[in-house]
């Protein structure tokens, strides 16, 4: 049979236009014992892909100083340096750490068990001075270099990462213990196959999966309450703020692909959040290259979504929002103070406008803003729609609308964290459109908030700005800040953001 691609099968767009015949995946209220449940893990956890890459960074740095340190002992620190010397012991740092990682040496469970790859670890740290002598004696140069010097950096630097290797192990098993170091999954769907991928995932040794529990839309008959010694704590629609409380990092959907319509009618609720989405293959008639397959252990999953801007992206993304939110501070300094002076000479009341809206995951933020209306006629909750001509608004505040200074205080949401500099744009949590609330109005509304949201967006510079007074308006913002998530890049990051000043010169929908 052909293979079938599953990306393709369940691409984004197919999800969201498939016809659900259920409640179109609004979150329902979740139980007292599942709210118990979700309140244990509210804590934030390390993600085990970010240790890894840590260590890997500290571990070059280990060799290559340990390195430098061998050389200055043996000819003193404030001797001449030849420039081969700290060469070679950078690439031959590096290519440890290359070769560490293509031996799977950086994975968890084997990170856990350092004496068990004690021998890997040595044979990595051999090959890689066997590769450096080889390419010596290549080019000519190997006189050049001191066999002492190396002799004694290889055994001081095997050393010092196999040490390092034997506290991590303890770090890693007291994170894992604690529940600081872990991925949690909620099983989609029971019975049977749920109970078979439980026993699976469990058999695999030092896997960093934390089951949480189970969610499932079938009855106590068709499906059990309890599963494997886990509990069903409610249906789909609940998981979603069972999800959100407990900052759930894996949905697991364990049924069969060959359930096509019963799977995307779940995907179609389940899209929203911010996790990663698998198929269990476990038990899967349908077999694919092993390519296709990520994998818990020795069990293949299918993966359906990943989490937007995850792990090492979310780590660049933030130094992004921290360097570019410092400039604009520095720059736009000047045009803050003088606002200020304005908004109070022109009206009584503060000068800055605290307001409450949905950030990253339905989290309640509170996003600054420079004050535009009269203090006793601001509206916190959005409810009424700025037009043109408000009389809420100031003298002041029409100016700083149009040109969106108003917005410049944002640069220290972005700078603390609660925004990023680019992303969907907040909305407030009771803004409406025609007595509806904006996610009455558009199907997956709450799919905006996977990612952290910004300052500016791919929406604003298209001309999605100002005013929603129709619903098509708010389903085409909806629909760019959809595309800017699917599409995320740094690259595209930096786009927008210069590209922001330019497109803010068209004030035709600022009020």
């Amino acid at each position: 049979m052909n293979e079938i691609d599953p990306a393709r099968r369940f691409s984004m767009d197919a999800v969201r236009n498939y016809d659900a015949p259920a409640d179109g995946g609004k979150p329902g209220g979740i139980n007292d014992v599942a709210r118990q449940v979700a309140s244990q893990y509210r804590r934030d956890t390390m993600s085990p892909i970010m240790v890894s890459g840590v260590l890997r960074m500290v571990e070059f740095a280990v060799l290559f100083l340990s390195g430098l340190g061998v050389y200055f002992y043996y000819v003193g620190f404030f001797s001449y340096l030849a420039w081969q010397y700290p060469l070679a012991i950078a690439a031959t740092s590096f290519l440890a750490v290359v070769l560490l990682d293509v031996t799977d040496s950086y994975q968890i469970a084997a990170l856990m068990r350092p004496l068990a790859n004690f021998g890997r670890v040595l044979l990595v740290w051999a090959g890689s001075f066997a590769l450096m002598a080889l390419t010596a004696f290549a080019i000519k140069a190997s006189e050049d270099y001191s066999r002492l010097l190396f002799g004694t950096w290889f055994v001081v630097g095997f050393v010092l990462i196999f040490g390092l290797r034997l506290v991590m192990s303890r770090l890693i098993r007291r994170w894992a213990r604690d529940g600081r170091m872990e991925r949690r999954a909620l099983i989609v769907g029971g019975g049977k196959a749920a109970e078979q991928l439980i026993r699976s995932v469990e058999k695999q040794p030092y896997n960093d999966i934390r089951i949480c529990g189970i969610f499932d839309d079938r009855n106590d008959k068709r499906s059990p309450p309890i599963v494997a010694g886990y509990p069903k704590l409610g249906t789909i629609s609940e998981l979603i703020e069972f999800a959100r409380i407990a900052r759930i990092d894996m949905l697991i959907v364990s049924l069969p692909l060959t359930a096509e319509s019963r799977v995307l009618q779940l995907l179609k609720k389940l899209w929203v959040l911010p996790v990663d989405i698998r198929l269990s293959a476990h038990s899967n008639a349908l077999q694919f290259r092993p390519r296709a397959y990520s994998y818990i252990g020795s069990v293949p999953m299918l993966d359906i979504f990943d989490k937007p801007i995850n792990d090492w992206d979310s780590v660049a993304k933030r130094a992004f929002d921290i360097v570019f939110s410092l400039v604009g501070i520095v720059l736009f300094s000047p045009v803050m103070l003088a606002t200020a002076i304005a908004i109070k000479l022109d009206s009584r009341g503060p000068v800055l406008f605290k307001q409450k809206r949905h950030g990253f995951n339905n989290e309640i933020i509170e996003v600054y803003k420079f004050r535009s209306m009269y203090a006793d006629r601001s509206d916190p909750t959005a409810k009424q729609t700025v037009t043109k001509n408000d009389p809420r608004v100031t003298r002041v505040g029409r100016f700083i609308r149009k040109t969106s200074i108003d917005e410049l205080p944002q640069f220290f949401n972005s700078l603390f964290g609660s925004l990023s500099l680019v992303g969907p744009r907040p909305h407030a949590i009771a803004a409406q459109s025609h007595n509806l609330l904006y996610n009455e109005v558009v199907d997956g509304y709450f799919a905006r908030h996977k990612v952290k949201p910004g300052v500016t967006g791919w929406a604003q510079i298209n001309g999605w700005r100002g005013e929603m007074d129709t619903n098509e308006k708010i389903r085409m913002r909806t629909e760019y800040d959809l595309y800017y998530i699917e599409n995320w890049s740094m690259l595209f990051d930096l786009r927008i953001l210069f590209l922001t000043p330019v497109r803010l010169l068209n004030t035709e929908n600022a009020y």
